[in-house]
């Protein structure tokens, strides 16, 4: 069984729904799960993290890039980059941010690159975008991810009102995915 950890910030509530419909695709595929808040981490979550076969990391998009708070984290997982512990892991990553663009990309990229320097192997959302004249907004990847997932929560929204029912079944198939991906990895190793 894969052992899969999401790593996530949320200043406000949307991003942690997002993790949360994350880590319900990741059990869906009947893999192992650890939901972890960066304002949570611990040396036992270092322990943790070295022990897992993926990490996905997740942060809301602010000013065009990462929050402040993942980065702290980011910077701390120097430690663990100096040994190795997460080389060879499947990583992956998602945002959500008030506009539908809101430069999410950035964020993406920004996790991909902090995946890279954990010499990680990065896994996309493998879906294809709603893209069509018939799509809808609650559609499955309407905001059009590759890299990662994406999500939108309007700025006056509440958690319970935002991300969308789609940008969160998007996210559920996305930790599916890489649970998924992670698990032959698992059975590739044995």
């Amino acid at each position: 069984m894969a052992h899969v950890a999401i790593v996530y910030h949320s200043g406000y509530g949307h991003t942690k729904k997002q993790a949360q419909a994350v880590l319900a695709g990741v059990q869906a595929a009947g893999a192992q799960a650890h939901l972890i808040s960066v304002a949570e981490v611990t040396d036992d979550t270092w322990a943790l993290l070295a022990g897992v076969d993926a990490i996905i990391f997740g942060t809301p998009t602010y000013m065009g890039g990462a929050s402040a708070d993942f980065k702290k984290f980011a910077e701390a997982s120097s430690r663990p980059w100096s040994t190795g512990q997460w080389k060879d892991k499947i990583a992956a990553g998602f945002t959500n941010s008030a506009s539908m663009n809101g430069d999410k990309y950035s964020s993406i990229q920004y996790l991909w690159t902090l995946s890279q320097q954990h010499g990680m192997i990065w896994v996309g959302t493998g879906m294809l975008p709603a893209n069509s004249k018939a799509a809808q907004r609650n559609d499955v990847n309407y905001l059009a991810g590759f890299g990662g997932a994406l999500a939108q929560s309007p700025s006056d929204a509440s958690p319970e009102e935002g991300p969308l029912p789609g940008d969160l079944e998007t996210a559920r198939l996305f930790g599916q995915r890489v649970a998924a991906i992670a698990e032959q990895f698992v059975r590739g190793r044995q």
